[in-house]
């Protein structure tokens, strides 16, 4: 099995871009986390999500803000039904700069085009994140 950086080694540089935003965004203990848990049998798909997704995409800021790709994101997940996730980019939504009332406005939209039940599941999720990130910050700030 090994890792795509034996098979590409030019990949590393993309690999540690996509890892720097990942972090910001996800929050450092959450990658740090994924990545520490990957066995041989998912390493590869964790090398992959932080060159794809965060190292070739998330990168392009100067084509589109960090925010506008947030908010992208929540109202796709919210679509998708992909509950997990959706979680970790509110909370990543939060940790680039998006209000909650932007939040709010992505999901009603989804309501809209997708349909009241992805709506109501993605709120109820939105919900749970924010109050999460909240509590995470006010531990922060009493460090």
């Amino acid at each position: 099995m090994g890792s795509l950086f034996d098979k590409n080694p030019e990949l590393r540089r993309i690999y540690e871009k996509g890892l720097e935003v990942r972090k910001k965004v996800m929050g450092e203990e959450y990658v740090n986390k994924a990545l520490s848990e990957a066995t041989e049998f998912d390493r590869e798909l964790q090398e992959m999500i932080t060159i794809f997704a965060w190292g070739m995409i998330w990168t392009r800021d100067e084509v589109m803000p960090r925010k506008i790709r947030s908010l992208i994101n929540i109202g796709i997940l919210a679509a998708l039904n992909r509950g997990n996730e959706l979680r970790l980019h509110v909370k990543g939504a939060i940790r680039n700069g998006c209000t909650e009332e932007e939040i709010k406005e992505v999901l009603i939209q989804v309501g809209a085009y997708c349909g009241l039940p992805a709506a109501m599941e993605a709120f109820k999720i939105a919900k749970e994140a924010i109050r999460e990130v909240k509590e995470e910050i006010t531990k922060e700030g009493k460090r």
